[in-house]
């Protein structure tokens, strides 16, 4: 008994007591639908970083509380949970949520509130102005997706690629990386010889990937999440095309090259750093950081079973500590916050070092981002 009592006394004493209220942060991600495989473990990397922050006392001695809900793939279902974290939930932030989709259908909904989120997407829509809507309030972690097409064509004309062939897909995220390819290009003397469009559930790209290499390009570029291009590298190899497969900074995923067996051989695509840790330099200030983050995802909460890491895993990290880092300096009065986040300067995350600015709301250059290649079934830096 004594020593049970000892026992629980080390156990309490290792965890915070918090006498304040705690400070809710709504967390919406795919946790069913199509991106589930996404938001899913997003979710566990979301509870993850507010674990290590409440053990480290929270904000100002204030806990941090989760409010999950699920999106579904869903944009009227993301709006109404995005109301009910507002209206009903009294939270002081949003985090996510997993699609370019779902993300623009909030947009109007956290303006209107005055409510900051830190979006976890791809697409650049939900940072951009005009047409797109006010995203004043809004901000993400992933790379935008320009950014990822910069860093993908400056690889291509490295290796004097200038005639591709381009795959997009028909959604929300397909759309702006192929808006940015068309605009990029010429800067880069790069000549997008074909267009072809699919749907993300479709099951062939056969007829797509024939139309491309009938246009006679040196390499052929995909843009989509999910499963869709797997399907495109599996279709290829079994159409015998012979050129190299460039794929979007969303898929260097290991369920992709599960998925495409094989066939996901050679493919390059660009990525985060966190995919070849082992290889950065160690003079990259990065390193150090990412090696902590998957000691901990890996050994100590042992996700990396079920989930392993993927290009998206330390989206919702960097979200949650820069917006937990600002309501340390200025608490959580909203307008105070949403500057506060804006005015983020040299955070060392696990997808970048971020500088966000009033016209950037994401804050990370080209040099975040480094070209993966599949080689022997595994990611590793490209050359």
């Amino acid at each position: 008994m004594k020593n049970f009592v000892v026992m629980l006394l080390l156990s309490l004493m290792a965890v915070p007591a918090f006498a304040a209220e705690p400070i809710k942060i709504g967390a919406f991600f795919d946790l069913s639908g199509r991106a589930a495989f996404i938001g899913t473990p997003t979710k566990l990397v979301a509870e993850m970083v507010v674990d290590k922050i409440n053990a480290e006392g929270g904000i100002n001695g204030r806990p941090l509380e989760l409010v999950i809900g699920d999106t579904e793939a869903n944009p009227a279902k993301t709006v109404n949970l995005a109301k009910k974290f507002i209206y009903k939930d009294g939270v002081t932030a949003i985090i996510g949520p997993t699609l370019t989709d779902t993300g623009m259908a909030v947009k109007q909904v956290v303006d209107q509130a005055g409510m900051p989120i830190f979006m976890t997407v791809g697409g650049d829509p939900v940072i951009m102005g005009g047409k797109f809507g006010s995203y004043h309030w809004v901000f993400k972690s992933p790379q935008r997706s320009s950014t990822a097409v910069e860093r993908l064509f400056m690889y291509l004309q490295d290796k004097g690629l200038t005639r591709v062939a381009l795959l997009a897909a028909a959604d929300g995220f397909g759309k702006d990386g192929s808006r940015w390819m068309q605009k990029l290009a010429p800067e880069y003397g790069i000549d997008i010889v074909i267009e072809e469009s699919f749907g993300t559930r479709d099951t062939d790209m056969t007829a797509q990937l024939t139309n491309a290499k009938n246009a006679d390009p040196q390499a052929l570029i995909a843009w989509t999440i999910g499963p869709a291009g797997s399907i495109i590298a599996k279709n290829k190899a079994q159409l015998g095309i012979d050129l190299p497969l460039f794929q979007c900074h969303g898929l260097p995923d290991p369920k992709y090259i599960e998925l495409a067996g094989k066939a996901a051989e050679g493919d390059r695509m660009p990525a985060t750093k966190l995919m070849v840790a082992d290889e950065l330099p160690d003079a990259d200030p990065q390193k150090a950081v990412i090696q902590d983050f998957i000691r901990l995802y890996s050994e100590k909460y042992n996700y990396d079973e079920q989930f392993p890491i993927n290009t998206h895993s330390g989206y919702a990290w960097d979200a949650i500590t820069i917006v937990a880092e600002a309501m340390k300096k200025v608490g959580t009065e909203p307008e105070a916050l949403r500057q506060a986040i804006e005015n983020t300067r040299g955070y060392v995350g696990i997808s970048g070092i971020y500088n966000i600015t009033a016209e950037d709301h994401n804050g990370l250059g080209v040099d975040s981002m480094v070209i993966v290649e599949v080689k022997d079934g595994k990611f590793v830096m490209a050359h």
